[in-house]
């Protein structure tokens, strides 16, 4: 894993749950954790997501279904590989 998950994990461990203190021992917050990696993924779906818009709109009177089906595949192939990179997963 990468600075990117260790940096959501520094964020979850607290002394605290519900707000409440617990005799000074550290909890960690899984839901939190899901959160922040869900959210992180959600903001890389949607940068994606705008970029092919963009392509769209570039080549729109080029328009061809089966071309931009597999162009389409093509990018989220890609996608699929950079949110393994961000997260430092190997493929």
């Amino acid at each position: 894993m990468n600075n990117q998950i260790r940096e959501f994990e520094k964020q979850c461990w607290s002394h605290r749950v519900d707000n409440t203190l617990i005799d000074g021992q550290l909890h960690f917050d899984t839901q939190k954790f899901a959160r922040l990696i869900v959210q992180e993924c959600a903001r890389l779906v949607r940068n994606r997501s705008e970029f092919i818009t963009q392509q769209a709109r570039l080549y729109a009177d080029d328009y061809d279904e089966e071309v931009w089906a597999r162009a389409t595949a093509w990018q989220f192939k890609i996608f699929e590989q950079e949110v393994k990179q961000h997260f430092g997963v190997e493929a």
